[in-house]
């Protein structure tokens, strides 16, 4: 059902949001991670995959954080988080608050597990890719 998927979904962002990244319970030991667009694109499988693609993008930045904006429950296995980032730029103190950063996450849930999840940084990515418009 999917509103238990939004469930498994909140309880993500709610670790994402206080900048806990370190869980991945939650993830199929096979998931499929991909990042659709930004400064690395690509896929992989595999949890050992995903968290080592979440530690190259967190190293880059201090006190990261993803804030859930809006839940939607696309079908009976997909949830669409509308999200904004927040965070300093190790490097270049870039301040991802004042870019006013929209962006998404697709999250395929089965059984209570992530199967796959799709990043998006740029929010018009995502609807388009799932048949929305804002």
């Amino acid at each position: 059902m999917s509103r238990e998927n939004v469930e498994v979904v909140r309880s993500i962002y709610a670790g994402w949001e206080r900048g806990d990244f370190t869980s991945a319970e939650w993830a199929h030991p096979e998931i499929e991670y991909v990042s659709f667009d930004g400064p690395d694109p690509g896929r992989s499988t595999g949890r050992a995959e995903m968290a080592h693609h979440f530690r190259i993008w967190l190293s880059t930045w201090d006190g990261f954080r993803l804030r859930a904006e809006e839940y939607r429950e696309l079908d009976s296995e997909r949830v669409l988080v509308l999200d904004s980032p927040s965070g300093q730029g190790k490097t270049s103190g870039l301040d991802l608050g004042q870019l006013q950063a929209e962006g998404a996450w697709l999250f395929h849930v089965r059984d209570g597990r992530v199967t796959r999840m799709v990043r998006y940084t740029n929010r018009a990515d995502a609807l388009e890719a799932v048949g929305l418009s804002e």
